[in-house]
C-alpha cells in the first residue's frame, strides 16, 4: 500500500490547527484501505513576541484583524460549534489569553521521537482551548506530558535546558522561506500545498488524486 507522508504546519495556538487535523483524521480514516500515512508536526508561532501575561483572546483579536469584540465572540462561537461537532474540547475557548507556544514546540518535537507527536500536540490542544490553560507555563506543560504516559522528569530537563530549540526555529525558518503565512498548512509528500482546514471530503478527493498521480490536484 503506498505511503502518502504529510508534514503538517502549525501552532498549538491556531484553533483552525486543531480543526483541520480533527478533519484529517476523519479523511485519513476513510482512506484506511487505500493509503497508509505518516504524519510529522511543524512548529510556526502565531504570538512568539507575546507577554508573559498574556491577553485576553477576544482583545487580541479585536485589535489584529480590526474587528469588533462582539464580531470575535461570534466567529470563536463558530469554531466552537465546528469543533464539538468533531469531537473537540473547545469549551474555554474564549478565557484564553494569548501565549507563547515555543516551549510547547520543543516538546512536540521530543516526543516525536518516542513516537508520540501527534500525541503531545492533541494534548496541548486540550491544554490550551478546553481548559484555557497558560501553555507558556512549564507545568502546564508537564502536567499534559503525563497524561500521554511519556517521562515527566525528562520533559523537564528539556525544558530547563535550549534542546530542540534549534529544531523549532529552522522549522519556523523553513517554511516561512517556503511560502507557508498562515496555518495550518498540510505539505503533501513534499510538493503539494493544501492550506487552511479544509473538509474531510476535500482532503479525501485531493489525496487520491495526489496518489493517483495527477499533475494538479484539487
Amino acid at each position: 500500500m503506498k505511503t502518502m507522508k504529510i508534514d503538517i504546519v502549525s501552532d498549538i495556538a491556531c484553533p483552525w490547527c486543531a480543526i483541520g487535523y480533527a478533519r484529517l483524521e476523519l479523511a485519513m480514516d476513510r482512506l484506511a484501505d487505500e493509503l497508509d500515512f505518516e504524519i510529522d508536526w511543524h512548529a510556526f508561532e502565531l504570538n512568539p513576541d507575546a507577554d508573559p501575561d498574556g491577553e485576553p483572546i477576544l482583545k487580541a483579536l479585536s485589535r489584529k484583524y480590526g474587528r469588533s469584540p462582539e464580531e470575535m465572540d461570534a466567529a470563536q462561537s463558530d469554531m466552537t460549534t465546528i469543533a464539538s461537532e468533531l469531537g473537540l474540547n473547545f469549551s474555554r475557548m474564549k478565557e484564553r489569553r494569548t501565549r507563547n507556544t515555543f516551549d510547547a514546540h520543543r516538546l512536540v518535537k521530543w516526543a516525536g521521537e518516542h513516537g508520540r507527536q501527534t500525541e503531545m500536540k492533541k494534548a496541548f490542544f486540550d491544554a490550551y482551548f478546553g481548559d484555557a490553560e497558560n501553555i507558556a507555563d512549564p507545568e502546564v506543560l508537564l502536567a499534559r506530558v503525563e497524561t500521554i504516559g511519556l517521562d515527566v522528569n525528562e520533559a523537564r530537563r528539556i525544558l530547563e535546558s535550549d534542546k530542540f530549540a534549534t529544531d523549532v526555529r529552522a522549522d519556523e525558518a523553513r517554511y516561512q522561506q517556503a511560502g507557508v503565512s498562515a496555518v495550518p498548512a498540510f505539505i503533501i509528500d513534499q510538493t503539494y500545498m493544501i492550506s487552511g482546514a479544509q473538509e474531510p471530503e476535500t482532503l479525501v478527493q485531493s489525496f487520491r488524486q495526489i496518489a493517483s498521480g495527477a499533475e494538479n490536484p484539487a
